[in-house]
């Protein structure tokens, strides 16, 4: 535990973050602020709840964590989809997006089967 920027999940969830930033500056996203805003929080959360899980001090809490950045991914696919749908994003931007976001939800999941099994030794 404590080397958060070591793990290639954070790495990719800080990329995302970034993208979904680029993403919502660009026209009618960037004046619709309750999206805009959930969407680049809920990004947001999934790196920084990896990160404060693997600074945790126990498994338990670690898996507490990485529950939450899991969730997060989650959400930011539905805003996705929304954004999708309300013409705000292309198809491509979205499948993308989607995409990047599963593998790291993905990778979230291989890391709490792994703290899990690690728990129960």
């Amino acid at each position: 535990m404590g080397n958060f920027k070591g793990l290639r999940v954070w790495q990719e969830s800080i990329d995302l973050a970034e993208q979904i930033y680029m993403m919502t500056r660009k026209d009618k996203f960037a004046r619709d602020f309750g999206l805009k805003d959930q969407i680049q929080r809920a990004a947001v959360s999934i790196a920084s709840n990896i990160a404060e899980g693997d600074e945790r001090m126990t498994v338990k809490e670690a898996i507490y964590f990485l529950n939450i950045a899991k969730g997060s991914s989650a959400e930011v696919i539905t805003q996705l989809y929304i954004a999708k749908r309300i013409g705000y994003i292309s198809k491509e931007e979205f499948e993308s997006l989607e995409n990047r976001t599963e593998k790291i939800s993905s990778s979230i999941k291989k890391l709490l089967v792994a703290k899990k099994q690690f728990k129960t030794k």
